[in-house]
């Protein structure tokens, strides 16, 4: 046997597992700048390795954009755990989505790869298998306390996200925070009852809706 071959379930050694950790945060950042259309080459100048050393670890795009999406579900499933050990069923829903949204709208790559990633198709049914219960029972718990509408069913939550998070992604440089004004208007219509409407966040510059808008209709260009 050739005694470079690893077998596939043995332990990386020290220095590949550091290698992969390091190509696995460069592709995040370089997906995040540039989206998936990003390469690999791209990716080890980042990392600072060879293009080599990315290939051994990960052997096409397809993989390396497959372990990502693996981690995003990882994260977003944690998340959700960790809000339905919160005591107030209403502010485990609001925090859920605050930490969510949080990182997709950070990370243009983050956001794609969870929602509009061509790679992912054949992982999304067990990402749903893992994240839909989680998300199902933070919606039903905040209906059953009588904080949220009881016409709000669990998939209207990813479907928010992904609206919320597209604006983000778009403004996250001009103005990283304008997706909070947005989720608060969403959660004031997702809630029974308030006594008066919650404060939002100034509203931006008219130059920086108006970027942004441009970029909607250049992303939209690509697209078609």
């Amino acid at each position: 046997m050739n005694r470079q071959t690893q077998h596939p379930d043995r332990p990386l050694r020290a220095d590949a597992e550091r290698n992969r950790t390091k190509i696995l945060e460069a592709a995040a950042q370089v997906f995040a700048e540039q989206g998936l259309e990003a390469t690999l080459d791209e990716v080890a100048a980042v990392a600072g390795v060879g293009v080599g050393t990315v290939y051994r670890r990960f052997p096409d795009k397809e993989s390396l954009i497959g372990t990502l999406f693996d981690n995003a579900v990882d994260e977003i499933a944690n998340l959700a755990h960790s809000a339905a050990t919160r005591t107030n069923s209403w502010d485990a829903l609001v925090w859920f989505l605050e930490e969510a949204l949080q990182r997709q709208c950070s990370n243009r790559g983050l956001r794609d790869v969870v929602v509009g990633s061509p790679y992912a198709v054949d992982r999304m049914a067990e990402a749903k298998r893992r994240i839909t219960p989680s998300i199902k029972f933070l919606v039903e718990r905040a209906q059953r306390d009588g904080f949220l509408r009881d016409d709000v069913v669990g998939g209207d939550i990813p479907v928010l996200e992904m609206m919320i998070s597209f604006l983000g992604n778009l403004t996250s440089t001009s103005a990283p925070d304008l997706w909070r004004r947005y989720l608060t208007i969403v959660l004031d219509g997702l809630v029974v009852a308030r006594t008066e409407p919650s404060p939002l966040q100034a509203f931006p510059r008219h130059d920086v809706v108006s970027e942004a808008l441009h970029s909607v209709h250049r992303h939209v260009g690509r697209a078609t």
